[in-house]
């Protein structure tokens, strides 16, 4: 028997891909907005494709003020894309 991929969306390009395969942006209860490299956090989480071209385009197209129903602050952006670079080099 064939195991189903969880599927999801990248709030940036838009494209479906496995879980696995992208980043978890997460709003914790508590209200800041981390990446989520376990996938297995508490709190409300988007996706995005491993790559910044979608964070900037999540940024653009306000994909993740979307998905979090609440304003982004440039700085969690700024912070987010400092993760990203970090996570390219494990």
């Amino acid at each position: 028997m064939n195991k189903k991929i969880p599927m999801r969306m990248c709030v940036g390009c838009g494209e479906m891909k496995g879980k696995k395969e992208m980043m978890r942006v997460l709003k914790t209860p508590e209200g800041p907005i981390v990446l989520d490299m376990t996938g297995r956090k508490n709190g409300r989480g988007a996706y995005l494709c491993r790559n910044l071209d979608c964070l900037r385009k999540a940024e653009k197209n306000k994909g993740l003020e979307r998905s979090f129903k609440m304003n982004i602050p440039d700085e969690v952006y700024r912070n987010l894309e400092k993760e990203f670079g970090e996570s390219d080099t494990e």
